[in-house]
């Protein structure tokens, strides 16, 4: 790539500019001046602007996973349990990090990126980005337990109330199904300890406009353009 055209494309100045600062001799590559505009700059270059060093610009990845049960969802384990980047292949010197993490044995939706914007956008309360779930206990749930939950309960670590609480398909049962903005640790099973029940599996179906739709467990996707306009905002 010409020289001019890199320092623009990575955000250093426009064109122009770079055409009349590399004349100027402000330009180095690799601790040399530069004067042409029209040279030729390799990947593994060093180019400074003005005294400062011109850094590639990122490309952002966005996957979309639907993570597997008995998997953890972070970098690495000290107790070298699986992890999704075991499983998730990204190109080598991409970084990713799990936005909105499950537990161990929670399946389904989480996204990966490199995009610090993104998700410290998912994450904040503020956006309240809506996650549903479908929720299988141990045992019965009554439908006065369905209500208090409905309303809202106090844990450990302040006040709890679902977006949308209701049973699977209406029929009262073991199975629910849970929308929650809340992005606590391990709030959906901590909700439904304090009626005393245990969660025998929990699934994330939905986040922030996403489904699994086409996603089998243990697969994962690109997220589209505009389906990360959408998450961002735009």
């Amino acid at each position: 790539m010409y020289l001019s055209k890199y320092l623009s494309t990575q955000g250093a100045c426009s064109r122009r500019k770079a055409a009349d600062a590399t004349k100027l001799g402000l330009v180095t590559v690799n601790d040399k001046v530069v004067k042409e505009p029209f040279y030729d700059v390799k990947p593994e270059d060093w180019v400074c602007f003005e005294g400062k060093t011109v850094k590639a610009l990122e490309k952002f990845v966005y996957y979309l996973f639907n993570k597997p049960e008995d998997c953890i969802s972070t970098v690495a384990d000290e107790q070298g349990r699986q992890s999704i980047f075991d499983i998730v292949k990204v190109a080598p010197g991409v970084r990713l990090y799990p936005v909105g993490r499950l537990d161990r044995n929670t399946t389904g939706l989480i996204i990966l990126t490199n995009d610090g914007e993104l998700t410290n956008r998912l994450l904040h309360p503020k956006y309240e980005v809506i996650k549903k779930y479908n929720v299988e206990l141990d045992r019965f749930f009554a439908k006065e337990y369905l209500e208090k939950l409905a309303n809202g309960i106090e844990l450990e670590d302040g006040f709890i109330k679902p977006d949308a609480v209701f049973y699977d398909h209406g029929k009262p049962g073991k199975k629910i199904i849970i929308e929650l903005h809340s992005g606590r640790n391990r709030i959906v099973r901590r909700m439904f300890e304090h009626f005393g029940c245990f969660v025998d599996q929990l699934d994330r179906f939905y986040l922030g406009g996403l489904t699994k739709r086409g996603l089998k467990v243990g697969e994962w996707r690109n997220l589209t353009p505009r389906e990360v306009a959408h998450l961002k905002g735009r």
